[in-house]
């Protein structure tokens, strides 16, 4: 199997970079550049169009103000050295007009040996546009009639007879002229607006490209530190919540720093105390040896309170690990894993006790250590919650109902307890550590721990309803995962 390939290695803060037309700034430039130029292509055709058109019409009217010589000559009639001289100071070879239904060919030249083609100037032609490139790929040694109306005389139309190799020079000079002027606005165009967009958008853009660069690198690093424009475009607001993300980062970094150091004490702590623990443990095992009474009585209580000191170390301790093992899920009876959870939970038939809905044969698919772990902590916060009240209130008498449903995509298993309900301090912060807990002395890590396993297996742990009458749970585990 082929090694894989190793990552790229990213460039080091501040560094600056030569990306050719990689860069921004060289892609606007191009980008700019080839927009205008085609834009320029894009008028070319309508332009030389338009060219054309004016020269046949000056050499039509050339034509007409010829024609005029010959009917102002004395007698009507001209010589030919003069015809051939009004000809070519026309640019045509023969000019004749329609009058009625009389077509008079006025000044004429020797007979043409190939046919002209005609250009009607009469009526606008929709893809006249077409004519210059016809000329220019086409033309050079063609003659050409052309029409229109008379200015300068009456009758239906003129008609000249010119040849088109001098209109095909005009034509590539002016496309010569053309070209040079869309080159240069092109490049003066993509020159403006690189310039423009470098400075408003390019140069912005890389400050905080090197800022995130930095920051990456080294999050304390000043230099790191983006200061927000006055700008109020797209811009304006990318510096100012980028600068608002590093504060935040920064202070989630130093949090997660003190974090840290406080885990690493709490363990320490948590370990000689589970020793303390131990010690008062056996010392309370010794106690129950002896015959005082008053021992006798206290004994159970003290050994609660211990039982709770040391469980709640544990959880201190499970829930500073870093990461939880994924979950091996197998099909579980669902029954019985609420009943060896209870049990661990301290649910009682002469206390808080249990009451299951569930099929024997009902099935949940879970990893078995860590469905324990879930119900025991949503098992424990509802007896507890239900001792928890006071003497008005049921004493420690209670109970909490399981009940199991299936919608075919997920397990359900809903917990409901008959206690007070939970505060609303406590709603608001149910599944954050240390800080949902709503039984004095509580550490708030029963409800995250459980939501963190079930999350883990893809489900979930809410909270459906609390109020006086109870507060009820669901613990959600997709099937098939």
């Amino acid at each position: 199997m082929a090694d894989p390939a190793p990552p790229a290695e990213s460039p080091a803060p501040g560094e600056r970079r030569f990306l050719g037309f990689q860069g921004l700034s060289a892609r606007l430039l191009l980008l700019t550049v080839l927009i205008v130029v085609v834009a320029n292509l894009l008028i070319l055709p309508p332009n030389l169009s338009a060219f054309e058109q004016q020269w046949l019409l000056d050499r039509l009217r050339a034509g007409e103000l010829a024609s005029l010589v010959e009917e102002t000559a004395p007698g009507g009639v001209v010589t030919d050295r003069v015809r051939a001289k009004l000809l070519a100071n026309a640019g045509v070879v023969s000019v004749a007009v329609q009058v009625g239904n009389e077509r008079r060919l006025i000044l004429q030249a020797p007979r043409l040996a190939r046919t002209p083609y005609l250009v009607d100037l009469r009526q606008p032609d929709p893809l006249f546009w077409l004519l210059p490139l016809r000329t220019l790929v086409e033309g050079g040694d063609r003659m050409m009639r052309v029409m229109s109306r008379p200015r300068f005389r009456e009758g239906q139309f003129v008609e000249v007879v010119a040849p088109d190799g001098p209109l095909k020079r005009e034509l590539l000079a002016q496309l010569g002229r053309l070209m040079g002027i869309a080159a240069f606005t092109s490049v003066m165009a993509g020159a403006v607006v690189y310039l423009s967009l470098n400075q408003f958008l390019v140069r912005p853009m890389r400050r905080i490209t090197l800022s995130m660069e930095r920051f990456r690198a080294d999050p304390d690093d000043p230099r790191a530190r983006v200061a927000p424009s006055r700008r109020r475009d797209e811009i304006g607001r990318a510096e100012s919540e980028l600068a608002r993300m590093q504060a935040d980062l920064r202070a989630a970094l130093a949090s997660r720093a003190r974090l840290a150091a406080l885990g690493e004490a709490v363990a320490k702590i948590n370990h000689d105390l589970r020793n303390m623990l131990a010690s008062a443990q056996i010392a309370s095992e010794r106690l129950a040896s002896s015959g005082d009474p008053k021992v006798a009585q206290s004994l159970p209580r003290l050994e609660r309170a211990l039982g709770r000191a040391i469980l709640l170390a544990s959880n201190v301790l499970a829930f500073g690990r870093s990461e939880e093992p994924a979950p091996e899920v197998r099909s579980l009876l669902a029954r019985a894993a609420v009943e060896a959870a209870a049990e661990d939970a301290g649910l009682t038939a002469g206390g808080v006790r249990l009451e299951t809905d569930i099929d024997p044969a009902a099935v949940i698919e879970a990893d078995p250590e860590q469905l324990h772990r879930m119900l025991v902590n949503l098992l424990k916060n509802a007896r507890e919650a239900i001792e928890g009240q006071g003497e008005e209130g049921r004493a420690g008498v209670g109970r909490v109902t399981v009940s199991l449903a299936s919608d075919g995509e997920a397990s359900r298993l809903v917990l409901a307890d008959d206690g007070p309900g939970l505060p609303e301090r406590a709603r608001a912060h149910l599944f954050q550590p240390f800080s949902g807990s709503a039984r004095l002395g509580g550490a708030g890590l029963g409800l995250p721990i459980a939501r963190e396993l079930a999350q883990a297996h893809g489900g979930d742990v809410t909270l459906v309803s609390t109020g006086p009458d109870g507060s009820v749970f669901e613990l959600r585990l997709p099937i098939g995962a």
